[in-house]
């Protein structure tokens, strides 16, 4: 296994940063996570344009451009060949001798197996947790909340967190989410990460139905037809309970019908030519 420092290859054993990067004095640094199927990055732009914002909202200064990752990335997929995989661009805010000021950033790219499911294999089951995350626009390496919370999501039998801030439904720590009523499909608007895999969803039809952005609360969402959330990796997953609540009548035919879109979208550009 290789990983990319710098836009070098190295070997899993001998990848390695200081301990003075402000990643670890500081938690600082932001990244983003794509997947690969048959070795084709899916969507590769869209996360790159993502991440560049990251780097503009953070006031971060890579000594690098969006081509040169674009053929790190490559690189490291050639050299790794595992066709179906994560791929995680890593910029941390680089070494400080103070432990403290941002300096020259570290540029770190990690491939990893990842197993493809196209279709959903059961609904998941969520728990809300009050929380606004910081920077939400910003997709930092921050998951101190999620991780915190992992007994709790355990103690509630649930799969995963939903974040509410005060009753007004937020995201999940890895992934945008959705609710269905009788004639809109409505995903929250404000105080949230732009998912890619949310933004394809927003610019697909569905006959008889509106795919709008709209705040809305916790109540609204016990009371939906559906509700599903979606992520690079879940493309277009149901949720059969929030909170103990039953969502819905256990159909999720519009999530059922989203994610294959998606999967069409998916298909085309996975079959596209893609130049390093």
């Amino acid at each position: 296994m290789y990983i990319s420092i710098n836009n070098e290859l190295f070997s899993e054993a001998d990848a390695k940063i200081s301990v003075s990067d402000l990643s670890v004095q500081r938690g600082f640094g932001i990244f983003d996570f794509l997947k690969t199927i048959n070795n084709h990055p899916v969507f590769l732009n869209d996360y790159l344009n993502r991440f560049f914002n990251s780097v503009k909202e953070m006031n971060m200064y890579p000594n690098f451009d969006r081509n040169q990752i674009r053929e790190a990335v490559f690189a490291l997929i050639n050299k790794n060949n595992i066709p179906n995989s994560g791929i995680k661009i890593i910029l941390t805010g680089g070494y400080a001798e103070d432990g403290y000021t941002m300096t020259k950033p570290n540029l770190i790219i990690i491939q990893t197996p990842l197993s493809i499911i196209e279709n959903p294999t059961k609904p998941i089951k969520l728990v809300s947790y009050n929380h606004q995350r910081q920077l939400p626009q910003v997709k930092t390496i921050d998951y101190l909340q999620a991780i915190r919370l992992q007994g709790f999501i355990k103690e509630n039998n649930a799969d995963d967190l939903l974040y509410h801030n005060n009753g007004l439904v937020r995201e999940c720590p890895r992934a945008n989410i959705f609710m269905v009523n009788d004639t809109e499909i409505i995903t929250a608007k404000t105080e949230i990460l732009g998912g890619i895999t949310r933004s394809k969803i927003l610019r697909m039809g569905i006959e008889a139905f509106t795919v709008i952005e709209k705040d809305f609360t916790l109540d609204e969402m016990y009371a939906a037809k559906e509700v599903f959330i979606t992520s690079s990796t879940k493309n277009v997953w149901p949720v059969s309970f929030i909170d103990g609540k039953q969502i819905g009548d256990g159909n999720h035919q519009i999530a059922k019908s989203l994610n294959n879109k998606l999967l069409n979208l998916i298909n085309v550009d996975v079959n596209s030519e893609v130049v390093a």
